[in-house]
């Protein structure tokens, strides 16, 4: 019932589970597991990604769930995205319906464009020179845009959205014209460090909902993260309002976004935490609570997109 309306009619659950996963150090099945304990733990939202190689075991534990009578296939809300070699708008539809294949599901409930920015289209995912620098493509963010609503027009998503988004790239796809339909989230990096201030007032202005990643900061791998930054979960303020409420640092934190309409994909394969991060519906922060926690925003970005 921890829904929030989309600006199509949809709804989006407050609460999703990340699967972002690095197939090298991520062992087969742990998706397929902790998908399947998240649903029974009570989410209805599962955030995923052709490129973390996991749609398989995330298609899998649904299906596994809607035949134990748990849940139906309208209950579940998946997000699927589409990844910068395949921009081009004769890729768009193929891409999603690979997907879809994948997952072995009839259509996903959100399909965004994963990044604003396109890399060569081919078979290479992060396609290199022989200099070892990325080979950037040529894009037209509206026309794949365009590819989108065909898309939701075929029944394939039922919402599109984008990620990684600032304002410029939103008013521009906004401002098009014969645009269809709008972008009903934008889903960026977003926690009590990086509060996102400016641009969650622009995209609530415009009914667009945020969805935050990295929700609780992020993991300490240098290969995609600035570890110089402070671990988010050791702050003093959270945890202090956490020992409160009898509630983890990771909860507060939850809880602050959740409370001002931010929808948060916290990622975790951890059966303990997958549950925990669950338990933020029985309790709300004041407003002092609130402003002490977006007083804590530093504008630290953990996810870099060095890319």
């Amino acid at each position: 019932s921890h829904r929030i309306p989309l600006s199509d009619g949809n709804s989006i659950p407050l609460l999703g589970l990340g699967t972002y996963a690095d197939p090298q150090k991520t062992p087969k099945g742990s998706c397929l597991e902790a998908v399947k304990i998240a649903i029974d733990a009570g989410y209805r939202h599962i955030d995923g990604a052709f490129v973390y190689f996991n749609e398989h075991e995330v298609g899998q534990a649904i299906r596994e769930k809607i035949a134990e009578g748990k849940i139906k296939r309208e209950d579940i809300f998946y997000c699927g995205k589409l990844w910068n070699t395949c921009h081009p708008p004769e890729l768009v539809r193929p891409t999603l319906e690979k997907t879809l294949k994948i997952l072995q599901l009839d259509y996903v409930d959100l399909y965004i464009i994963e990044l604003p920015m396109a890399f060569k289209p081919g078979d290479a995912l992060y396609p290199k020179d022989e200099n070892g620098k990325f080979i950037y493509h040529e894009t037209d963010l509206c026309a794949t845009w365009e590819a989108l609503e065909a898309c939701k027009d075929a029944g394939l998503a039922k919402s599109i959205g984008v990620s990684n988004f600032n304002r410029r790239q939103l008013e521009m796809i906004m401002s098009k014209p014969g645009l269809k339909y709008k972008p009903v989230s934008n889903q960026v990096e977003c926690h009590p460090y990086f509060t996102q201030p400016k641009l969650l007032e622009f995209c609530r202005q415009h009914d667009i909902v945020i969805v935050g990643y990295s929700p609780l900061g992020t993991s300490r791998d240098e290969s995609w993260v600035n570890v110089s930054s402070p671990p988010l979960l050791k702050d003093p303020v959270l945890n202090a309002i956490g020992k409160k409420y009898n509630k983890t640092a990771a909860q507060i934190a939850l809880r602050f976004n959740v409370q001002r309409g931010v929808v948060v994909i916290p990622k975790s394969f951890n059966p303990q935490r997958i549950r925990e991060n669950f338990q933020i519906f029985d309790f709300s922060l004041t407003e002092k609570e609130m402003k002490e926690i977006e007083a804590l925003n530093k504008n630290v970005r953990y996810v870099e997109l060095l890319m």
